[in-house]
């Protein structure tokens, strides 16, 4: 018989729930580093499951933590659109609660106040917890957190679903074409730009449409090249911005030239003259009308 080592430490043990199908929980136990999360907002099915996991990492962060739009969208893969869009939504159902407030210097800051268990708002009411049976948790109650101030970041482009990218009235293979091809070429300007092909696909129609409205191939790639910032991690975001908010306007009809008096040839002397019918030029008519006035 083995003899029992009683100085080697115990393992963690899993608790493990069989299922007949779908997902297995697999649970070890976590001395530390572990948020208590509500299900009414994982399994909450009126919100996207990018709000759904910037909410859960809201809750998980300290006190005093950054969540402006700017430090969010360095943090992970989505863009600034896609973050704005996922704040409103928890904003929306309570879950977060932004006020705009002016410091001693005059600067205005963001407080936000993070909601473990949703606030009814004007528009919506709070989530009510699911139905279905889940397994007790140990889950103390936990008193209102406040973020620090971050600094004011600009308003989304806009207050619902990110603008769509323009698109050509009339398109065109050539002009397509062009505009396919300044997307892949950006690289050359800056190695950062390098887009994947499915991105080119997708932004070529809006470069295709600053083409249709008079923009010169290189005036397109100077307004999307200009001033990159330093920390760029998200081109193809930055494009669509860029794409959408900066679109020139249609050029102005071309007023219609008027047509210069067509080139006669005199009937006296066969030398060309400017006149709107056939005839006599200058000197042949003052020539002709010379014997009239002396007669006179």
């Amino acid at each position: 018989m083995a003899e029992q080592q009683l100085s080697a430490r115990p393992r963690a043990r899993s608790v493990v729930r069989r299922s007949a199908g779908g997902v297995t929980q697999i649970s070890d136990y976590q001395p530390k580093r572990y948020t208590i999360i509500g299900d009414h907002l994982t399994q909450n099915r009126d919100l996207s499951l990018t709000a759904i996991g910037l909410g859960a990492h809201i809750q998980s962060l300290p006190d005093g933590a950054a969540v402006d739009i700017r430090t969010l969208a360095g943090k992970f893969t989505e863009g600034r659109d896609r973050v704005a869009a996922a704040l409103r939504e928890l904003e929306e159902y309570g879950y977060i609660k932004r006020i705009r407030e002016r410091t001693p210097e005059g600067r205005i800051v963001t407080r936000t106040l993070s909601y473990n268990v949703p606030r009814a708002t004007g528009t919506r009411r709070a989530a009510e917890p699911v139905t279905e049976p889940v397994a007790e948790r140990p889950a103390p109650p936990a008193p209102e957190r406040v973020v620090r101030p971050a600094a004011a970041t600009p308003p989304p482009p806009s207050s619902g679903t990110a603008p769509a990218l323009p698109e050509p009235n009339a398109p065109t293979p050539q002009r397509h074409h062009t505009a396919a091809a300044l997307l892949a070429e950006l690289r050359r300007d800056d190695a950062r730009l390098l887009l994947a092909e499915r991105d080119v696909r997708r932004l070529a129609p809006a470069v295709a449409a600053w083409l249709e409205r008079g923009a010169a191939p290189d005036a397109v790639r100077r307004a999307l090249t200009a001033s990159l910032p330093p920390d760029l991690r998200h081109p193809a975001a930055l494009l669509t911005h860029r794409l959408t908010a900066l679109l020139p306007p249609p050029l102005p009809a071309a007023e219609p030239r008027s047509r210069p008096v067509p080139l006669q040839n005199c009937d006296g002397c066969d030398r060309a003259f400017r006149a709107p019918s056939p005839g006599f030029c200058r000197d042949c008519r003052e020539t002709e009308q010379a014997p009239a006035r002396a007669a006179a």
